[in-house]
């Protein structure tokens, strides 16, 4: 049986989202689809442990009747048991009032299994959707949908797919939820900085008061595995407020394999949950996204020696404090922190002030990193990260100071939302490690100049990062040529890519260059650039680099299916690629990490499917994601002359392909050629017609002239027809000739008709002569569509037998071609936005220097001259 792929698994959840998607909204529906995908799990794993009960039963010489009620004892199953009425094959036969027969399975499996309390009973399958309920015909799809595969661990391609597919579901729903998919998700790019920084280890306690669903602390357990950590040596505890979210993350961890993770479900600011003693349990790492800008409730308020440093105004939106010192109490010595927060916590007055000026004074806050605007859902207002240390814990290096990090000019911009790349996430765990002031992006104070400075925390007071004005020459202006202290500050790009100026420069003078009169206009520029020897040399060294790296660190990828080790091999192949490429000079080192760390998420999972499945298993399951992709062309876009896979491995598939195409356009070519004919009378009609208008479509003048014409005719040709018809037609000449009747007066009518329709008839054959050649190609064109659909179908066969051929050496060269084109496409797009840089920069030069002031007027006068001699011709004017 073919394995499930995370793609495939990924479109699956989406589209059972797509029935319900329309009724209400992701905030609304995604706890159902969440249910349901938790309901078929469990069923389908109780269903593979009670298979083997039953047969290990049978085969010890048990009775069936015993066999059964063994196998019904919930206290024999490892994992999760499901009572009869939660069962997927139950809920198949239910046709009426489907919602409360989920709602019975959701309760029976939350009831019989102590570790699902409260997880599932919130979920309500009869809850009204504005006027109605989610009908049994949309719930009945649902469930058919899910009936589609079968989830148990060895129908994946590798062990933790399921988990994966969950993460992108949530991704997915906060995406659409908006605003309130902040809720219960924070970008996992702003994470995994926020895991990196705070660097857990096995044996550690992780905590998250405010967990939404669980990111941060199955990325903690992830980067522990990562790192070579024991994974399941590491206490995760968590809390939220919200039921659903609280549920969520449940369901999230014990899909990622995490089923003792302490999750609860309180306010963590009145009632904290995770308790040691009666006191207080204590955390080596905590890390969370608490809500920003809430009010708060002091009154009953447990534990409220957290507060140590002070209340915030219990109105006014301003709960944020509170977040952070009652992360600071629950901080193990030695323990580390890190939080979002809003900017108002590093600059407001009244409490929050002494709150602040309390904890700095007393040595806890480590780093404030400045984050980018619009990263997360439910706001666009830019935040920051704290990171605190527990009294007393900070290296003897950083006693007394505070770190400021601006990187909010690092992101890249999305359509909905800004995102941190890879190297923006590498530089600023790499300044936070240094600890030192880098220009214009991080800067290290002390304690005393905060003081000096009102206790204020604002990120630019200390570091910062707006961009110097754009220098003008005013000489340049006036008379031309290009400052050389400009280019000479442009310098280190233009050597990282061994361009001398002089590519597009003359010299003028010790001051200032020319550009070379050769480049006509802004267009050479690029084209002069890319075409400079010394900047193809640097790019092609950069290639040659890593293809030497390639070929000397291929066999950790080669031995993969051996090693197991997915994470190893991450670090190995990271560390050689960053000492091999960053000494070229053509990348900084950010950028050359954020190369390998943009592959590597593009390709983890198909990593672990090959340690899982092995090279062979690894192209399997890439043809069964384009199978799913041909299958929904129209919702993927999918283009299989774009698809590694196939260029390598049936390159004549995409030549016929290629071939149906061109017959197909130039078919349609050839129709849209003669619609844009013209005859006499869309000529004469054109005069009147504004430029703008359309001018008609010939062919659908002739079929609209055709059927005014055969409308025209219609009812003589049926008189005709009837008066020539046979002798048995009642009202035709033989008839009545049989009859013996006069049938002069019809034969003079049956003539008088035929004349009169004759130059009708005529009109309609010449335009039905006129239409033919249209005909002809409309029959041409759905015949090669009809063969370029064949063509398709046949593609997946040709996939696998073109793969059926291949040895397993074969399989294994051809996959990690494929992933080193896709390493080297990613290290070619980052060289070409080096390259981009480098033209930008000259094309800046000659936006602003390329035409002086001098010149302009010289070019003024002429055309004021011009003009003067117009009008003097025109009003006859000496």
């Amino acid at each position: 049986m073919r394995k499930l792929t995370l793609p495939k698994l990924e479109h699956h959840l989406f589209a059972a989202a797509d029935i319900l998607r329309g009724k209400m909204d992701a905030s609304e529906y995604k706890e159902y689809i969440f249910g349901m995908l938790f309901l078929k799990r469990c069923s389908d794993v109780f269903q593979e442990e009670y298979e083997k009960l039953i047969k290990t039963n049978l085969e010890k010489g048990r009775s069936e009747e015993e066999t059964v009620k063994r196998a019904e004892d919930p206290a024999r199953y490892t994992n999760f048991f499901v009572p009869k009425e939660s069962r997927w094959e139950t809920l198949q036969h239910a046709h009426q009032n489907i919602g409360d027969e989920l709602n019975k399975a959701l309760l029976g499996l939350e009831h019989v299994n102590q570790g699902l309390d409260g997880v599932l009973a919130h979920i309500d399958f009869t809850r009204k959707v504005g006027k109605t309920k989610i009908p049994d015909q949309k719930l009945q799809e649902l469930i058919v949908h899910f009936n589609k595969y079968r989830l148990r661990n060895e129908d994946f391609e590798f062990p933790d797919l399921l988990g994966a597919a969950y993460e992108y579901l949530i991704g997915e729903f906060a995406d659409s939820a908006g605003k309130k998919g902040g809720e219960f998700y924070t970008p996992r790019d702003v994470v995994r900085l926020m895991v990196r920084i705070l660097k857990p280890q096995e044996g550690m306690r992780i905590y998250d008061p405010c967990c939404g669903s669980g990111g941060m602390l199955i990325l903690s357990k992830q980067y522990v595995e990562e790192y070579g950590g024991n994974p399941n040596n590491l206490a995760l505890y968590g809390q939220d407020n919200n039921g659903g979210v609280w549920a969520i993350c449940k369901m999230n961890m014990i899909l990622h394999g995490i089923p003792d993770a302490n999750i609860q479900n309180e306010d963590v600011l009145t009632t904290p949950l995770h308790l040691d003693a009666g006191e207080l349990m204590r955390f080596d790492r905590v890390i969370t996204n608490p809500p920003f800008s809430q009010n708060y409730v002091k009154a009953g308020m447990k534990f409220p020696e957290r507060f140590r440093y002070g209340f915030c105004p219990e109105t006014g939106k301003k709960a944020d404090l509170m977040f952070l010192q009652h992360m600071l109490s629950v901080l193990r010595p030695g323990g580390i922190m890190a939080t979002v927060m809003p900017h108002g916590v590093l600059f407001r007055g009244g409490e929050e002030k002494k709150i602040r000026t309390r904890i700095i004074e007393e040595d806890i806050l480590e780093a404030v990193i400045g984050l980018p605007p619009n990263l997360f859902y439910g706001t666009g207002i830019p935040a920051c990260i704290m990171v605190c240390r527990s009294r007393g814990a900070k290296p003897a290096e950083r006693k007394g100071k505070i770190l400021f990090i601006n990187a909010d000019r690092e992101y890249f911009a999305g359509r909905a939302q800004n995102y941190l790349r890879p190297e923006h996430v590498e530089k600023i765990v790499s300044a936070f490690g240094a600890f030192q002031d880098i220009s214009g992006y991080a800067a290290v104070v002390n304690k005393n100049a905060i003081e000096a400075n009102d206790w204020n925390l604002n990120i630019r007071r200390y570091a910062d990062n707006a961009p110097p004005p754009e220098p003008h020459d005013v000489r340049a202006h006036l008379v031309g040529g290009v400052p050389r202290q400009e280019v000479e500050e442009k310098k280190p790009l233009f050597d990282a890519h061994s361009l001398s100026p002089s590519v597009i420069f003359v010299e003028r003078d010790k001051d200032y260059y020319d550009f070379d009169p050769g480049l006509a206009e802004r267009a050479d520029i690029k084209m002069r650039i890319e075409n400079d020897d010394g900047l193809k040399d640097k790019e092609a060294r950069m290639v040659a680099i890593f293809n030497s790296w390639w070929v000397e660190h291929i066999a950790i990828l080669e031995n993969l299916p051996q090693t197991a080790d997915v994470m190893t091999a991450r670090a190995a192949l990271l560390s050689a690629f960053d000492h091999a490429l960053t000494p070229c000079g053509l990348l900084d080192r950010f950028k050359v990490s954020g190369v390998f760390a943009t592959w590597w998420s593009e390709v983890q999972y198909d990593l672990k499917s090959l340690v899982a499945q092995g090279f062979g298993g690894l192209i399997d399951g890439w043809i069964d994601t384009i199978e799913d992709a041909m299958e929904d062309r129209k919702e993927n876009n999918y283009e299989p002359e774009e698809d590694p896979l196939v260029v390598r491995l049936v390159p004549e598939y995409l030549e016929e392909l290629v071939a149906a195409r061109q017959e197909i356009s130039g078919l349609e070519q050839e129709k849209e050629a003669f619609e844009a004919q013209e005859d006499d009378e869309d000529e004469d009609e054109a005069d009147e017609e504004d430029e703008e208008d359309e001018r008609p479509n010939y062919a659908e003048r002739l079929k609209s002239q055709l059927k005014e014409f055969k409308n025209a005719v219609k009812e003589d040709k049926a008189k005709i027809k009837m008066l020539s018809g046979s002798q048995k037609r009642k009202g035709s000449i033989k008839y009545f000739q049989a009859a013996g009747a006069d049938t002069a007066p019809l034969r003079a009518q049956l003539e008088e008709l035929t004349a009169r329709t004759a130059p009708v008839e005529e009109e309609i054959r010449q335009l039905e002569e006129k239409l033919a050649p249209h005909n002809e190609i409309l029959e041409k064109l759905k015949n090669a569509k009809r063969q370029y659909r064949i063509l398709q179908q046949r593609f997946i066969e040709r996939l696998r037998e073109a793969r059926e051929k291949m040895a397993d050496a074969e399989c294994t060269a051809l996959a990690l071609d494929i992933l080193k084109g896709k390493l080297a496409s990613h290290l070619e797009s980052y060289i070409a936005a080096h390259r981009q840089e480098v033209v930008a920069a000259f094309e800046n030069w000659w936006g602003k220097y390329s035409k002086p002031l001098k010149e302009i007027d010289i070019k003024r006068g002429n055309a004021e001259q011009k003009l003067r001699y117009v009008i003097a011709e025109l009003y006859n004017v000496e």
